[in-house]
């Protein structure tokens, strides 16, 4: 059976884990075990704060609307409880946006809801 030489695989793998390490301090830039470990822990984290990312989005926007709610006269638990009474199916994300950039309107859709419940 013919010798095989993996230098070139291993090389190019080692590369690739030390490229994904750039940027980390001291050793774990330029170190393959140190930049292993990095790159595994980084890996971990983005997986996590993908998760992370949606809930504080929300925490955001239903910030958002407690103080928009607020100048309108009303707060955002009993706005929320008066949507579901009138039957009106708006995310907190697009709640969110129309309270910030369409003040106006949002303060209509708050009477409305108003009125129906």
């Amino acid at each position: 059976m013919p010798r095989v030489k993996r230098s070139v695989a291993t090389r190019a793998r080692k590369k690739k884990v030390i490229k994904a390490a750039k940027g980390a301090y001291g050793l774990r830039k330029n170190v393959y075990r140190r930049a292993k470990e990095t790159t595994l822990r980084a890996a971990a984290f983005a997986t996590k704060h993908r998760r992370f990312k949606k809930r504080a989005f929300r925490t955001l926007w239903t910030m958002r609307l407690n103080s928009a709610l607020r100048e309108n006269g009303t707060t955002y638990s009993r706005f929320i409880g008066a949507m579901k009474k009138a039957n009106i199916t708006l995310n907190r994300k697009v709640l969110a946006e129309l309270a910030v950039n369409d003040k106006p309107a949002f303060s209509a859709l708050v009477e409305k809801v108003k009125t129906a419940a």
